[in-house]
């Protein structure tokens, strides 16, 4: 992955197990990859809903004395990156609250596009709001409806959303886990002895021993309570079609989970092989930019016969903590993380598997330090076709104006980058790969957007109108 995408959020939630705050540690510690940003976790003891969230990684935000202070069967976590208001901690999640009903919590992934448009209306009826997060407008539409039970306010409230939301909620009573309709965001439902976990991805099922059910179905939320599991059907007379986000596979998910109904290993094996047909070369090497380059780097050996080999190291413990170097040395960071084995690498003609380009600097980099170890030729391919279109549900992607294949020809990004070939894959064979075309949003490429949308789904928008508001109150 080239720089400039954003991981988003992370969610798990457990029902009826004693050692509920330490599985969901777990689990969020198996979603690290989808926010590092901030983490919380709040539990249900019985009496009181019980919170400690901060910045930073799961293991930074958690030790064995946090846990100990989150009693409870019931409890419900969030690893977050922003794509909606700024990354502080009052904006990080759960986010609880104490209204006519009880104690409620909620954690969000995704990206409401109407999220100004609903707050302005909240504002204007008087709703506080203590936040800058979409997710926060979803509590206040649930405190203003007067219906006696839970389900029946989500089947209210949950129509006036649009956009991208996989939501957990927590309740005095119940865990609920809700997908909009399109099933943007993954959701599973998964089962540990009697309790029963809702996450994001499988591998945070697999971390704590629990059996995978299902996925949560888009358009449907699960009621997890002492009865056991139903489901509710919100859109029943709004359908729509599914429009599974393709980035959880070519990137975001991690390669041993199952999302949408396919392992991701095997779908990025199937693009790296689309991949080699569409760009074909004759190479000595095919070699991944690891780590989400990998599979698909060798879906594209197998489907070749060039020979597979990991010829750049990684190092996996330069994180958001690694203090950078100084300036006269900066060019110098890439090669903190990725380093070339140079005997492998030296006067061969390689293939290198990228799972994306968004603005190029990182990749013309990689590509340059290759070359210094001795490459002969280097050919690149990317199993995604060009990101030319910014995302508005979920993902934090540069402006349009930012995206390298926005702003140039594909020889124009050859070039920049420096290598002898440059293929993407096309839309058409990544859909052709998965063989479900029309479950899939291919926004980011296509520039064809499920659900319309307007200037709300800028990410710093309701914090602008946060600010405006707060100064037409004090002038």
């Amino acid at each position: 992955m080239d720089e400039g995408v954003k991981h988003y959020c992370g969610l798990f939630g457990i029902y009826g197990h004693r050692e509920a705050a330490r599985l969901t540690y777990l689990g969020l510690y198996s979603l690290q990859h989808r926010g590092e940003e901030a983490a919380g976790i709040v539990t249900y003891d019985g009496k009181e809903m019980r919170t400690h969230k901060g910045m930073g990684l799961v293991s930074e935000v958690f030790n064995e004395s946090t846990l100990r202070s989150l009693p409870g069967r019931m409890a419900l976590g969030h690893t977050r990156y922003s794509t909606t208001g700024s990354s502080t901690l009052k904006n990080s999640q759960p986010l609880v609250v104490t209204y006519a009903k009880g104690s409620l919590a909620v954690a969000h992934n995704g990206n409401l596009i109407n999220a100004f448009e609903l707050r302005q209306q909240l504002e204007a009826n008087g709703s506080i709001f203590q936040t800058t997060v979409d997710s926060e407008i979803i509590l206040h539409l649930l405190a203003r409806t007067t219906n006696k039970e839970f389900q029946d306010d989500l089947v209210e409230c949950l129509p006036l959303l649009k956009g991208a939301y996989t939501l957990l909620f927590l309740t005095e009573r119940e865990l609920i886990g809700c997908r909009d309709p399109n099933g943007f965001r993954p959701l599973c439902i998964g089962r540990l002895n009697r309790s029963y976990v809702l996450a994001s991805e499988t591998c945070a099922l697999d971390i704590i021993g629990a059996k995978f059910v299902r996925e949560v179905e888009p358009g449907e939320a699960v009621i997890i309570s002492s009865s056991g599991l139903r489901s509710l059907h919100p859109f029943k007379h709004c359908p729509v079609k599914r429009s599974h986000c393709l980035f959880e596979h070519v990137y975001f998910a991690r390669p041993d989970s199952r999302v949408f109904g396919e392992n991701v290993q095997d779908v990025r094996m199937k693009l790296g092989a689309q991949l080699a047909r569409e760009y074909p070369v004759e190479a000595d090497l095919v070699m991944p930019i690891p780590d989400s380059g990998n599979f698909a780097a060798l879906g594209y050996s197998r489907e070749s016969k060039i020979p597979f080999t990991l010829g750049m190291t990684r190092n996996h413990y330069v994180g958001r903590t690694f203090i950078q170097p100084a300036q006269e040395i900066r060019d110098l960071k890439v090669r903190v993380k990725f380093n070339p084995i140079r005997a492998l690498i030296k006067d061969k003609r390689l293939v290198i598997v990228d799972d994306s380009i968004v603005r190029g600097t990182t990749t013309r980099a990689r590509v340059k330090s290759l070359r210094e170890a001795g490459a002969k030729e280097i050919h690149l391919r990317v199993s995604c076709p060009p990101t030319k279109f910014s995302c508005f549900y979920g993902i934090d992607f540069p402006t349009k104006k930012e995206l390298i294949a926005n702003t140039m020809t594909l020889e124009e990004i050859r070039k920049f980058i420096g290598v002898e070939t440059l293929g993407y894959l096309s839309i058409d064979g990544m859909l052709k790969a998965l063989g479900k075309p029309g479950d899939y949003c291919t926004a980011c490429w296509s520039g064809t957007y499920p659900i319309p949308f307007g200037d709300e789904g800028d990410k710093f928008a309701l914090e602008r109108q946060a600010k405006f508001a707060g100064q037409g109150a004090s002038g």
